[in-house]
């Protein structure tokens, strides 16, 4: 049992340049993200939270790119988009359990900020080093959980004989579309209570952001706007650019869910 990938183009050389193009975009965030991994474990003076939540933050996208790319990549080179049921499984599971990994974590690092910015006096106590652990292995439990409630909620239903899956790696909607039932409320009950969850993360990022630029913004002294600058360099951004593009990806997993009247 298979699946069939749909690729980027059914023209042999607009697949080359697919691939070429995902092969440079791969090599880039590879080489970024080890980079950030092996600057913050072996330098010195970045032994502290914030880097310790970057350095997962990036084994994170390092690990996604991963998942996702490499089989994209060989399958516009070699014309060849077939993935084993097992592999469609695997895929799933590391997809959603990566993508739930970085809300949690994003969350954590937010929080991070605001103990430091708003509570500078407590951050040695509160964010200790087993602090510091177990945030991480809650947010890594908590990936791990999602990624298996949505993948045996999406396999254990039954799947048409036609296995085309309109998408480069195997996506949640695109599978549900492959199904030959209607009975889809375990799946959506996944996605609502991932969604609900998300969506908290999201609020208590917001909330951690807004009372961090009021407590910075209350300083009058340049020192107040080097820190407010700092942070948002180093952390905001990045932090922005992954929470909007993982609710774009989330929202659109939403819609995509077929209804019942589309059979």
């Amino acid at each position: 049992m298979a699946f069939q990938l749909m690729g980027f183009s059914e023209v042999w050389w607009q697949q080359l340049m697919s691939g070429v193009m995902l092969l440079l975009i791969l090599l880039v965030a590879f080489i970024g993200n080890l980079l950030i991994i092996m600057v913050s474990t072996f330098d010195q003076r970045l032994h502290n939270p914030m880097y310790f939540f970057l350095k997962h933050l990036s084994f994170l996208d390092l690990c996604y790119i991963l998942v996702t790319l490499p089989k994209a990549i060989v399958s516009n080179v070699t014309h060849s988009s077939s993935i084993s049921l097992w592999g469609c499984i695997l895929q799933v599971f590391l997809v959603v359990f990566l993508a739930c990994t970085e809300m949690a974590l994003l969350t954590v690092m937010s929080y991070d900020r605001y103990v430091a910015i708003c509570r500078p006096l407590h951050y040695e106590v509160i964010m200790k080093r087993g602090a510091c652990i177990n945030m991480v292995t809650y947010s890594w439990f908590s990936g791990g959980a999602s990624g298996i409630l949505h993948t045996a909620t999406t396999f254990s239903l039954p799947l048409q004989a036609s296995r085309l899956v309109h998408q480069f790696f195997c996506e949640i909607p695109q599978l549900l579309k492959l199904s030959c039932s209607d009975e889809y409320l375990a799946e959506v009950g996944a996605v609502a209570v991932t969604s609900s969850l998300s969506f908290i993360c999201f609020i208590t990022i917001v909330l951690s952001y807004i009372h961090i630029f009021s407590t910075v913004l209350k300083i009058p002294s340049p020192l107040g706007i080097g820190a407010l600058e700092e942070n948002w360099i180093e952390h905001t951004i990045p932090l922005g650019q992954w929470v909007i593009t993982y609710l774009q990806r989330d929202s659109k997993s939403t819609r995509m869910l077929p209804r019942t009247g589309d059979k």
